[in-house]
């Protein structure tokens, strides 16, 4: 009876073997070999799929964070967030100047769409500035913080030992001295910590560093820069900024409703206004009489008469360019100047229906002005019947005379005023709802006065001459009396003094982390196979500074003063047989022919030093 054996065949074999050796993963029934972003596989079943997913979710985010808290997307950022305050500078912004954006916007109807769109007439308040600024403000302080415990550590830890080999580094002395070990190495501990540096001695050589305020500098400059990035956007929540006109013998309260217009930040509240008030009692301006700033001015001055709280006292205080009242943490500065002439309406019957000053407002440097005059009750047309007067003028201080020119003043001071006047009668359209402008006339509704010529009635009055308007409508009056008007600006900006201190500190930071250069030095003594102590000065810096061999050379000189050459070393040797250690030590370095191509620690970027006198290589 023979037996039968089953020999596999030699494909079976190969499939086999192929399967033993190969790394590829074995897919199980019923599961998908998926392998992730950040190591591992995904095993099968749910919890698998779950530990997997939170696998991938915490490493993208680590990665992410690591990505958003680099110094280098940190500079990017601060480079977009100042590419993004482009726009608000060469674009009129409503927070600054409302009548500027919708002048702009009536010039430019094709890109005035995308500018809405894009927030470019709101820059600083925009979705993507904020974007910027916010992911700035968490990249400075994912840089800062882990930095910030490194520093801290070190501040409380020493310098690290001197290297095995002190003759690498790049500069580099060696002398022979008859002192003891320890003495040398008591010797230099005492010069390194009287010129500052923070020196040990770990085991026979002393460790010394210094140059820790650059460190402190960089440190600074990113903390002020987070202090200034709370600073602004603290005072742009809380902030509040309004313009008023007032007229001589006019005043002002500090409530919502007697701005001309104002501007606040999102989480500003009506009971942050300080509670004051104040008067305009007179202003004075002075001009340059000659020369070619002639006309330019010299003095603006307002005179006011002020109250803090509801009931406080009087007092009294002139306001000038740049030097503002201030009442708690409410400035009032005042930003421009004009011209209310005082005009006098009467109808028919010669009653007066308007009388009082008009402010004009300048259109040149020369106080060349514009305005319009109102007439909105108590007027009644020849026949009886209720209607509005309008009359658009036009101001000049300093009139050129007739036949000299057109009506442009000729300097700003008031030295030949004129009044030029158009009159206009009908509806201003004041009650339709819609906002307007009250230095311009809506003339829409409205017909314009002809003379018995049937031309348009337009006339220069000088003060105190009249107009008289057709078919027994009445008249306007240029009076003799001309008042000044000053606008002022009322800010409330908090945490000003914080941006002020975190732009100081920043400077000084950054003055720091550029002058100030972090650097070792090691000072090694042991003694000599012959006895003799052998010492060894070396200097390390954290970063490329000429001024490292100046200042161990210094050191060197300190140091070999306390432990000087012995007089009986052993001469190297030399070309003539003289003895170069006879005088003192030298700083080592590459020769001044260059480095040696001989000697394998010899480094071609090394500097030449300067060698003492008697220096030995």
């Amino acid at each position: 009876m023979s037996e039968t054996t089953t020999e596999p065949t030699s494909e079976a074999g190969d499939t086999e073997a192929h399967a033993r050796l190969s790394t590829a993963p074995v897919e199980e029934s019923g599961s998908t070999a998926v392998p992730g972003s950040f190591g591992g596989r995904r095993a099968p079943g749910p919890w698998g799929w779950i530990t997997w997913t939170a696998r991938e979710i915490t490493g993208w985010v680590r990665w992410f964070w690591r990505q958003l808290t680099s110094m280098r997307t940190a500079l990017l950022l601060l480079l977009l967030l100042s590419l993004a305050a482009i726009p608000g500078s060469l674009i009129p912004q409503n927070g600054v100047d409302p009548m500027k954006v919708e002048q702009f916007r009536e010039e430019n109807t094709t890109l005035t769409p995308l500018y809405d769109a894009l927030g470019m007439f709101d820059v600083y308040s925009s979705v993507w500035f904020s974007a910027i600024y916010i992911l700035l403000f968490v990249s400075l302080i994912g840089c800062i913080v882990p930095r910030t415990w490194q520093f801290v550590g070190q501040l409380r830890g020493r310098p690290p030992g001197a290297p095995k080999r002190l003759d690498r580094m790049p500069v580099y002395t060696t002398w022979r001295t008859a002192g003891q070990p320890e003495e040398v190495r008591e010797a230099a501990l005492g010069v390194l910590r009287k010129r500052r540096f923070r020196a040990h001695t770990v085991g026979d050589a002393v460790a010394a560093e210094k140059g820790y305020l650059r460190e402190l500098g960089n440190l600074a400059f990113h903390l002020a820069l987070i202090v200034m990035l709370i600073a602004f956007g603290w005072g742009e929540l809380y902030k509040s900024e309004g313009n008023k006109l007032i007229v001589e013998g006019d005043g002002f309260a500090n409530t919502p409703v007697q701005y001309d217009d104002m501007r606040s930040g999102s989480l500003f509240s009506n009971d942050d206004l300080e509670p004051f008030s104040f008067d305009l009692d007179d202003f004075r301006a002075t001009y340059a009489q000659s020369g070619p700033n002639r006309g330019t001015p010299r003095t603006y001055e307002a005179e006011l008469t002020y109250r803090e709280g509801v009931d406080g006292p009087e007092k009294k205080k002139v306001v000038e360019v740049n030097k503002p009242l201030e009442i708690g943490g409410t400035k009032v500065y005042l930003t421009s100047h004009g011209y209310a002439p005082v005009v006098t309406v009467r109808d028919g019957k010669g009653e007066v229906v308007y009388s009082q000053p008009v402010p004009m407002l300048p259109i040149d440097q020369n106080i060349t002005s514009q305005g319009a005059v109102k007439v909105l009750d108590g007027y009644r047309n020849p026949e009886g019947e209720e209607e509005q007067l309008g009359f658009s003028t036009v101001f000049v201080p300093t009139f050129a005379g007739k036949g000299s020119g057109t009506m442009f003043s000729q300097f700003p001071a008031l030295e030949f005023p004129v009044l030029a006047v158009a009159g206009y009668h009908g509806s201003l359209g004041v009650d339709s709802g819609i906002l307007q402008n009250v230095y311009q006339l809506d003339d829409r509704k409205m017909k314009q006065f002809k003379d018995e010529n049937g031309d348009t009635l337009r006339k220069m009055l000088l003060p105190g001459e009249s107009m008289e308007l057709p078919g027994g409508a009445g008249s306007i009056t240029f009076e003799k009396e001309i008042k000044e008007w000053a606008n002022f600006q009322v800010v409330r900006q908090p945490a000003g003094g914080w941006a002020l201190t975190g732009a100081v500190v920043a400077i000084a930071g950054l003055s720091g982390s550029l002058f100030i250069q972090r650097r070792r030095v090691w000072v090694r003594a042991k003694a000599g196979d012959d006895g003799v102590t052998v010492v060894e000065m070396a200097g390390l810096g954290r970063s490329e500074s000429a001024r490292l061999p100046q200042e161990l050379g210094e050191l060197v000189g300190l140091v070999h003063d306390r432990a000087p050459t012995a007089p009986d070393a052993e001469p190297g040797p030399d070309a003539d047989g003289s003895d170069p250690d006879a005088d003192g030590p030298d700083l080592d370095g590459p020769d001044l022919d260059g480095p040696d191509p001989e000697d394998p620690d010899s480094d071609p970027a090394d500097s030449p030093v300067p060698s003492p006198e008697g220096a030995d290589k």
